[in-house]
């Protein structure tokens, strides 16, 4: 036997125990994602009940007698117990089935797939820009860091992380809609309109978006690229001559992927709730403005599933980014 083989049993060893220890900790967060989303699927739907007026009354009216608003609450299910109701329509959702529209008759799933499309269009153009430009602003506020480019770039940050989505929306409305006249104040797309002028109608909640995100993300980049330019390694390349911007760019940004990982797919989940303030703000016809929409008309199965859709992206993308950081970094030990 040569002195080489118990190292490599060694290292065979130490890279199976790494992998049992990473799908240990993908099954554990996976297990605490869905046990979450059972949770927030009971509080959605008791949420949900607990709207104001009665479904019954609202598609039947007030005028409605006692008889014809009693068939039509058996008819929906409503005279059965919250618990078994709520297990029904739990085992309908995981087949498929989002139900039926209140309002209209429609299929749920039918009326979300014609609106899905375009809350994709909002959120993915405005991570497209947001991401990037929010982590070469980090980047260039660490590089330089102390400078009036910090300087500014951390004042323009702070404020578009202190302001709220509707606040920024509006100040966007007044400046470039009502003062300058650039856009329309609502956003209205269709099925056959033109890229150039679909672009145009996005322009405002994209705008809006990629300031509150950009805003959130180039912090966050900026904090951990200084927090890596810290380390003992980083001062020994200094100290051996390497330029300040190779450090950065060679060195810093590597070790710092992680947490750069982590607050990116954050973020992109944060743009699942901010994407149904600014849809309503500029009338866009998304999946959020569809959910606000259903609540206002007490569209009871729209909103249960619009709302626990939504849920389960936010929860998807946050399992992503724990497990992507932790790929991105194996120091931050799941291993056993």
């Amino acid at each position: 036997m040569t002195i080489a083989e118990p190292n490599d049993a060694l290292a065979t060893e130490q890279t199976n125990r790494r992998r049992r220890g990473l799908a240990g900790y993908i099954l554990q967060r996976l297990a605490a994602g869905i046990g979450l989303l059972l949770v927030l699927s009971s509080l959605v739907f008791v949420g949900s009940e607990l709207l104001p007026g009665d479904a019954a009354t609202a598609l039947l009216g007030r005028s409605a007698t006692p008889a014809a608003l009693a068939e039509l609450r058996q008819r929906l299910g409503l005279d059965q117990p919250l618990p078994i109701r709520y297990l029904s329509w739990l085992n309908a959702f995981l087949h498929g089935d989002l139900g039926t529209s209140l309002l209209n008759g429609r299929s749920v799933a039918a009326s979300i797939a014609a609106r899905l499309g375009n809350t994709l269009l909002l959120a993915g153009t405005a991570a497209f820009v947001a991401v990037p430009l929010a982590v070469l602003l980090g980047l260039l506020s660490a590089r330089y860091r102390g400078s009036i480019i910090d300087r500014t770039i951390s004042l323009l940050t702070r404020a578009f992380v202190a302001l709220p989505e509707f606040f920024i929306g509006y100040l966007l409305i007044y400046v470039l809609s009502i003062s300058l006249g650039w856009f329309a104040s609502s956003s209205t797309v269709f099925a056959n309109m033109s890229l150039g002028n679909r672009i145009a109608a996005i322009t405002l909640p994209s705008l809006t978006l990629v300031l509150v995100v950009t805003g959130h993300i180039a912090a966050m980049v900026r904090a951990s690229v200084l927090d890596v330019l810290g380390k003992p390694f980083i001062e020994m390349a200094a100290l051996k001559g390497v330029p300040h911007g190779t450090v950065v760019w060679r060195h810093a940004l590597p070790n710092a992927l992680s947490p750069i990982i982590n607050v990116v797919l954050v973020n992109l989940a944060y743009l699942v709730a901010g994407v149904v303030v600014v849809e309503v703000i500029f009338v866009y016809p998304g999946m959020g403005q569809f959910m606000v929409d259903s609540v206002v008309n007490r569209d009871v199965p729209v909103v249960q599933a619009t709302a626990l859709l939504f849920a389960s992206v936010y929860i998807g993308l946050n399992l992503c980014a724990d497990v992507l950081s932790v790929l991105a970094n194996p120091r931050l030990g799941f291993q056993s």
